[in-house]
């Protein structure tokens, strides 16, 4: 098995190191750390290895979704892609190869759940991303400041319960008002696509694997000017489908 093989093997296994059990009990030796140490070693680009992570990331979302995989078999993966990330990120600067974007994660104020936005974090680190993650409790002008002096691409909106959920809506208007443009997601278990789209935000994300689709799908937005409505309506296409 070629390395960047072994790489995205070990990465659907969840091994981050050498020491780490995969699903597969059978599979032993290096890690997703130590094969990508010795990838980079072997003059193998930081950019190739990342594309590999990520596809084999998508292999894990798949898995996850059809229930091949439960939710420990997927932040085992997700842990250790984002072990990863420290290790190519230096090598990607050198490379010039920059990150797909900087994602801005909160849980809204009123809020103190924070595993669904902490998975989103991971999955988004793991697919190439920057994150700034603010935590939780985060009330809105604190959420636009960070914005505008960290330039994001992306701010994720987290709310659990349906007494905070409304405290998006008020994330959103101050966003508007400092003009912030980065693309706005909201997710969270109270939420849907219909109130993503009522509170103005640009889309619903169910789970981490789709606010990671999503981010993709803007990316190749950027440059259109309907950017935003494409993607609301494709969002809500399948939400409602």
């Amino acid at each position: 098995m070629e390395i960047l093989e072994e790489i995205e093997e070990n990465l659907i296994q969840g091994r981050r190191n050498q020491e780490d059990e995969g699903i597969d009990e059978d599979l032993t030796g290096p890690g997703v750390t130590e094969l990508v140490r010795k990838a980079l070693e072997d003059g193998i680009s930081a950019g190739v290895i990342l594309d590999i992570i990520t596809r084999g990331m998508e292999t894990v979302g798949s898995k996850f979704e059809s229930g091949e995989f439960m939710l420990p078999d997927m932040l085992a993966a997700a842990e250790a892609s984002s072990a990863a990330m420290p290790i190519l990120e230096p090598r990607l600067l050198a490379e010039n190869t920059t990150t797909k974007g900087r994602f801005l994660l909160a849980t809204v104020k009123g809020d103190l759940h924070d595993i669904g936005k902490n998975i989103v974090g991971t999955l988004l680190k793991g697919a190439g991303y920057e994150v700034i993650d603010l935590g939780i409790d985060v009330p809105a002008e604190e959420i636009a400041e960070t914005a505008k002096q960290e330039n994001v691409d992306f701010i994720g909106l987290s709310a659990l319960l349906t007494t905070t959920m409304n405290e998006m809506k008020e994330v959103v208007r101050v966003l508007r008002e400092r003009n912030v443009a980065a693309k706005i997601l909201v997710g969270g278990a109270p939420v849907d696509g219909e109130f993503a789209e009522l509170i103005g935000a640009h889309a619903y994300g169910r789970d981490g694997f789709e606010a990671v689709r999503i981010a993709e799908q803007m990316s190749s937005s950027f440059e259109n000017k309907h950017g935003k409505e494409r993607i609301t309506r494709w969002k809500l296409s399948t939400v409602k489908g």
